[in-house]
């Protein structure tokens, strides 16, 4: 990875900081502590949209620019008028938020699932759910549970530790699963990707996957492989998340402005993701369509 030198201005943001602290130090300290001074001052690139992505992580991110976050970076930096996107590059695993976010080297991660502490959250733009993948002749093309008995003996790849793979093994079809690994570099190996190639190659009979992903490379099969998000589950682990956009904690305007785009600009988001295949949802989890 190449070395990466601190921007100017970030910089002249520490050494204005370090004056600060100086001049509200001793006698005057418990004022600088009232006022927050060094909470309220955000270190935000004003003039270029300073990314954290994964390098390989498709339909997200990667170098190239192909995924739909990249797509999406382009879109924020356009509305708010950076002339220009910077990535920091980072496989999204331990320590991927450390080294970007918390290390001041990008400001925003474009995709977030809500409720995560290690960031800020900023108001959700997507809705999706972990999804059920079959061939559309299938005879599960409509089983829209995973209690459904005609899944029972069917060979199902499913990720391994992701929510969809507890209830297999509560509804007792884990025997003739197909595990996939879940902690993997994804600069070198896509699990979902294999699985859904092993879905065409009608090695397994049926896949489970997060939504975009399943979304993404279901519509790159012939013929489309079908995509039914897992949104009637009555019990059993989550299925469904909300995604938003990740920064700093301190960073509360660059957040607000982050709200702002996403609240004028939803209907362009929502039809860049349909792009990609994302199975979006709305508040009642019913698919969004064009």
């Amino acid at each position: 990875m190449p070395r990466w030198k601190i921007p100017a201005w970030v910089e002249q943001a520490r050494h204005a900081l370090l004056a600060i602290a100086i001049a509200v130090a001793a006698p005057h300290a418990a004022v600088g502590q009232e006022t927050g001074v060094g909470d309220a001052f955000e270190l935000v690139d004003p003039d270029t949209l300073r990314v954290c992505a994964d390098p390989r992580n498709l339909p997200f991110s990667d170098e190239a620019g192909e995924g739909f976050e990249n797509a999406l970076a382009e879109l924020v930096a356009e509305k708010l008028g950076r002339p220009s996107v910077d990535y920091t590059f980072f496989p999204q695993g331990v320590g991927f938020v450390r080294n970007t976010l918390q290390a001041f080297r990008c400001d925003i991660i474009m995709g977030y699932a809500q409720g995560d502490e290690l960031v800020q959250n900023t108001n959700p733009y997507y809705q999706s759910a972990y999804a059920l993948i079959v061939p559309p002749e299938s005879e599960l093309a409509d089983v829209t549970r995973l209690d459904d008995p005609r899944l029972q003996g069917k060979r199902i790849g499913v990720v391994a530790g992701t929510p969809p793979a507890t209830s297999l093994a509560k509804y007792g079809l884990m025997g003739t699963a197909r595990p996939y690994h879940l902690m993997v570099d994804t600069r070198a190996s896509s699990p979902v990707h294999d699985m859904i190639t092993d879905l065409a190659a009608d090695e397994i009979d049926a896949a489970l996957a997060w939504g975009p992903m399943a979304g993404y490379y279901a519509q790159q099969q012939t013929p489309p492989l079908k995509v039914i998000p897992l949104t009637s589950e009555v019990d059993g682990p989550r299925m469904t998340y909300r995604i938003t956009m990740g920064v700093r904690p301190s960073d509360q305007e660059w957040k607000r402005e982050l709200n702002d785009l996403i609240r004028e600009n939803q209907a362009e988001i929502d039809a860049l993701l349909l792009d990609y295949g994302v199975p979006l949802l709305d508040e009642q989890g019913q698919p969004i369509t064009r």
